[in-house]
């Protein structure tokens, strides 16, 4: 028997059970890890809450948590290239918040020496997603970046690399955040009222915007870019109002592969951090959602699970 974080129904984190499940064999293509830290992310409260579902109560228990880190101990047919007993990171099939899950093994890396768990369960979602939206903004050398939420888990990787392929980068963050920004090379400027002229006060121009934050941002971020062409939000489901992409993954997902061939070294030479905000044990898992919730992280929450 293995331990499982599920939810029957949707609601708050008290919805969150803690229970004993059968130990899950992996299927064609995936493995079974054990799992050592698993990531916290918005994703994960927002489909615990109903967000995306129609209203009804999950058709059977569901799983949480997308984000890991562990050690493989089985291997489904046709897995190719892993090991039983290698430590991996990556994304989850059957929810992260657990002591073994089940994942696709083409969505999982490595884990090297230098990285620890917790900051190998901290990257996934976040690296992907950053490295996914700048790609899609076709952001480049010489150009301004602006990012909403700048201080969460995918506004920092995103202005990490941006930085690091010679893009100049503002944020928005609270005023607390701000000096930890400039140590990144972050030019920081407060949200809230008055935040289109703190922007244009900050910067020239503006060349991209990615919307982390879902704050009602859109319009104001079309105006600083000069089109909605110019504009991603990963947050906001009112972007087709404002003529802006919406990327959440799917189709536009980018190999962890091809990810984490960019974000590995510049993570392990230091010129890219991800701070933990905060750690959970497992049995807490409904403090580490009401955290996310609550928002205002400098980077990631972790569950240490084994």
């Amino acid at each position: 028997m293995s331990k499982a974080v599920r939810f029957s129904r949707f609601g708050g984190p008290e919805v969150l059970v803690l229970e004993d499940v059968p130990t899950a064999e992996p299927g064609k293509g995936q493995v079974r890890l054990a799992v050592a830290t698993a990531g916290v992310n918005p994703i994960d409260w927002k489909i615990r809450s109903g967000l995306f579902a129609s209203g009804d109560a999950p058709a059977e228990p569901q799983g949480t948590g997308i984000d890991v880190a562990g050690t493989i101990d089985s291997l489904g047919p046709g897995v190719q290239g892993w090991r039983v007993g290698q430590p991996v990171f990556g994304k989850a099939a059957t929810g992260a918040a657990a002591t073994h899950t089940l994942a696709d093994s083409a969505k999982l890396v490595a884990k090297p020496e230098w990285l620890a768990f917790p900051q190998a369960a901290a990257l996934p979602v976040a690296a992907e997603t950053a490295y996914r939206t700048l790609r899609l903004l076709g952001v480049r050398a010489g150009q301004t970046l602006l990012v909403h939420a700048v201080a969460g888990g995918v506004g920092l990787v995103a202005a990490q690399l941006a930085r690091a392929w010679g893009a100049n980068v503002v944020g928005t963050a609270s005023p607390g955040r701000h000096a930890f920004l400039r140590e990144l090379g972050v030019r920081p400027v407060s949200y809230g009222e008055g935040v289109e002229q703190r922007v244009r006060e900050a910067v020239e121009s503006v060349d991209a915007v990615l919307d982390a934050s879902g704050r009602g941002v859109l319009g104001m971020s079309v105006e600083l870019a000069g089109s909605p062409d110019r504009v991603i939000t990963i947050a906001d489901p009112d972007a087709a109002a404002h003529g802006v992409r919406f990327s959440g993954g799917g189709a536009d997902e980018v190999a962890m592969s091809e990810v984490f061939a960019e974000v590995l070294p510049l993570l392990e030479r230091g010129a890219l951090r991800l701070p933990i905000e905060q750690t959970f044990p497992l049995e807490r898992i409904a403090d580490a959602h009401r955290l996310s919730e609550f928002g205002h992280l400098t980077g990631k929450i972790v569950l240490e699970v084994g």
